[in-house]
């Protein structure tokens, strides 16, 4: 056969034309999904904690995710907001705003104990003679940290406003209110479920519960699409506290935790109503 000048030229160039069309149709990596969080600890601690879950999601989603460290929790939420992150694990009262800002989407929450639920409870002495929360007025009050705004909005939920308490601190970790309360130095203080039960009958009495408050989260920002949100929450879901390697991600995060179940943005409206003083 005989081949005409120029013919050898045309037939690179149909070949390149083939071979970019297939480039182009073929599956490209997906892009990496960046993970944020609120600060519970210093940096290296919450890389520390996080490392593992971001490994796995890694692997189950297949497709890189990074972790992407904020200093405070108005940082987290600015993140989520803004898009800087795909994801991110926040506070009940962080997601909200998040939420309410930049329309962050409720992925799964956090199960501790076999709850995916906690309440918040002011305790006092075991032989203190207040027994009502009226009773707290003009009388010392210890809190925790003062970022966490749930505290203060579960004593003005239950009847007692800041201005009538007779002094108020922060005094940081939930042990040091058990200390403090049970040495005398502050009247009472507001501590998380599982600590008020540790104690109780040892040192302290339970004056007011809260109801049941939806725990920590991981939301998703406006860059995370239906399909990638409904396979992170499969991801999540996946953990399974039976599996000691699936554990041991769990566990790395907060050792209190079991594993993630699933949350609509309707359970946290019983934080909405108690926070809504503080706006």
């Amino acid at each position: 056969m005989r081949i005409r000048p120029g013919s050898a030229l045309l037939a690179s160039a149909l070949l390149l034309s083939v071979s970019f069309l297939s480039n182009s149709f073929a599956a490209k990596p997906k892009e990496e999904l960046q993970f944020g969080s609120v600060a519970m600890d210093i940096p290296a601690v919450m890389h520390k904690r996080l490392t593992p879950l971001i490994k796995y999601l890694s692997k189950e989603l297949k497709r890189p995710v990074t972790l992407i460290l904020s200093p405070d929790m108005g940082a987290a939420i600015d993140n989520t907001v803004k898009g800087n992150v795909d994801l991110a694990y926040l506070t009940p009262v962080a997601y909200l705003r998040a939420h309410d800002r930049g329309n962050a989407r409720l992925i799964v929450k956090t199960v501790t104990n076999g709850k995916a639920s906690f309440k918040l409870m002011i305790v006092v002495r075991e032989n203190s003679p207040i027994r009502t929360v009226d009773q707290l007025a003009g009388k010392s009050f210890a809190f925790g940290d003062k970022k966490a705004l749930l505290q203060r909005a579960a004593v003005v939920g239950a009847g007692m406003p800041l201005e009538k308490l007779g002094e108020y601190k922060f005094i940081g970790h939930y042990d040091n209110i058990v200390r403090a309360v049970m040495n005398g130095d502050f009247d009472a203080g507001i501590l998380k479920d599982t600590m008020a039960y540790k104690w109780q009958g040892k040192g302290i009495r339970i004056l007011y519960s809260t109801p049941d408050l939806p725990p920590y989260n991981i939301a998703a920002s406006k860059n995370v699409d239906d399909e990638t949100l409904s396979q992170l929450q499969k991801a999540f879901l996946k953990l399974n506290g039976k599996d000691p390697a699936h554990m041991a991600v769990i566990k790395a995060l907060d050792k209190k935790y079991d594993g993630f179940a699933r949350t609509s943005d309707a359970e946290y409206d019983v934080v909405r109503k108690l926070i809504e003083p503080f706006k």
